[in-house]
């Protein structure tokens, strides 16, 4: 491999010629073979949004410094960085400064060192133009936060609309299908499937509208706070026109934090938005085992769903088929509630004016997103468009089922009902035989009131 020389304050570093990044990036590389985790490309995306934005605002505040030449260098080199173009030119990994100072350098020199090739002379320098008007510790922060709401409007919440229209389609089909409810995976009153499936769509919607609520917090920008909250080398205005600017960029509506001392040290907002994403993780758990647990059997179970059938079960079962989107599904729920842990302690590190577990939270954070959202189109394309009901085996487990006898409370009591239902029970007889045995009502008196398609 050829090596150029490239210089920082420490010195020279030898770094490969084929490679855009400079001295500081190839210490980070060499000295943190930690893990094979690398920044997540959504945060290398992010920076070259916020670079963009900041020589943008550079421009119309200190014109003299940032003028036309620079910035055109600097946003065609930040355009390449956002569609993904140099990505092989951000090597570090998640296991670095727990500040992100080394990504936010490997971001000032790669988009520097492409810069002066577009320009065709060495006019850039990482840390006065790149750089200019911010530190790592305003940058990293503003990353994650474009990061997580890019993800969460862009990919997430997509797939959760897409879920959602699939359970109204799926409530319309079974409007009048009504089946034997349950509770502590025992028999309970009658219920509708659509009404059953509606609990599905509402907790999508119920979780869709945490996270819109949730991205309020992080669409405000710690860019401006430079070093440590105060603004110290920033012009200005400079705050306002970079989240101006990362907003037209973007077309989402950010906004300069308020309190730039808090967005700096204090990571609550994605402590926030991540307990949505937690709750999101926890309904699926719940939708996934629902279906999983109605569709089991195929004779030996449940057996009141049937659902697509993917892929041969067993290596050693003919013929088995299993739930396998729904174990898919649950295992995706599992690692966002560990991932929930890891960003709630990370957040808790926001030690005077800087939290120093940052890499570690956004890592955790967008994971969360990328696999519900990945897991939510799988989920969603994969088994539940397909669901049909086995109406036969709900009608007959509907009229089996010994909680019908909550419908006859009115009419002989609860402790009467309970002897009905247990006498069917002990008997293996009917709870009408059971009720008119015990001379609790006649037949034509029990056909009369025993209706259990109206007990839901």
């Amino acid at each position: 491999m050829e090596y150029r020389i490239e210089r920082d304050s420490m010195g020279e570093m030898q770094v490969p010629a084929d490679r855009y990044w400079g001295a500081q990036t190839q210490r980070s590389y060499q000295n943190f073979k930690i893990g094979g985790e690398v920044m997540p490309r959504e945060i290398t995306h992010a920076f070259g949004i916020l670079k963009k934005a900041a020589a943008l605002a550079n421009h119309q505040l200190k014109p003299e410094k940032m003028d036309e030449k620079r910035l055109n260098a600097i946003c065609q080199a930040c355009d390449e960085v956002i569609s993904g173009k140099l990505n092989d030119h951000f090597p570090l990994v998640v296991w670095q400064t727990g500040s992100g100072t080394q990504s936010n350098m490997n971001a000032n020199e790669v988009i520097a060192s492409r810069g002066n090739e577009i320009a065709g002379e060495k006019i850039l320098h990482p840390n006065d133009h790149i750089n200019m008007s911010q530190s790592s510790n305003d940058t990293f922060p503003t990353a994650m936060h474009i990061a997580a709401v890019l993800g969460i409007e862009d990919q997430l919440i997509p797939q959760m609309d897409r879920m959602i229209e699939t359970f109204k389609r799926l409530e319309a089909e079974n409007e009048g299908v009504v089946k034997s409810g349950r509770t502590h995976l025992q028999d309970a009153t009658p219920i509708k499937f659509s009404q059953e499936i509606s609990g599905w769509r509402n907790m999508i919607e119920k979780t869709r509208a945490q996270l819109e609520l949730a991205l309020g917090g992080i669409k405000e920008l710690a860019l401006g706070g430079t070093a440590v909250g105060t603004g110290l080398n920033a012009p200005k205005g400079f705050a306002e026109e970079v989240a101006k600017q990362v907003s037209l960029l973007t077309g989402k509506q950010f906004v300069t934090a308020e309190n730039k001392f808090h967005a700096l040290t204090s990571k609550d907002d994605l402590v926030f938005a991540h307990g949505a994403l937690k709750a999101l993780a926890a309904n699926l758990m719940k939708i996934a085992n629902d279906v999983r647990w109605l569709a089991s059997g195929p004779r030996d179970g449940l057996g009141e769903i049937f659902i697509p059938e993917n892929e041969p079960g067993s290596s050693i079962m003919p013929g088995k088929v299993n739930p396998t989107q729904c174990e898919s599904m649950t295992m995706v729920a599992v690692q966002v509630m560990a991932n929930d842990v890891a960003v709630g302690m990370a957040a808790s590190q926001g030690n005077f004016e800087l939290n120093v577990f940052m890499p570690v939270l956004i890592y955790n954070f967008l994971q969360s997103v990328r696999l519900l959202a990945d897991g939510m189109r799988s989920f969603n394309d994969n088994c539940l468009v397909g669901i049909k009901a086995n109406r036969e085996k709900m009608h007959h487990n509907l009229h089996n089922s010994l909680m019908l006898v909550t419908a006859l409370n009115p009419y002989i009591g609860y402790d009467n009902a309970a002897k009905t239902a247990k006498k069917a029970y002990k008997e293996n007889i009917s709870l009408k035989q059971a009720c008119v045995e015990l001379g609790f009502l006649t037949e034509e008196k029990f056909d009369e009131v025993f209706h259990p398609e109206e007990m839901a």
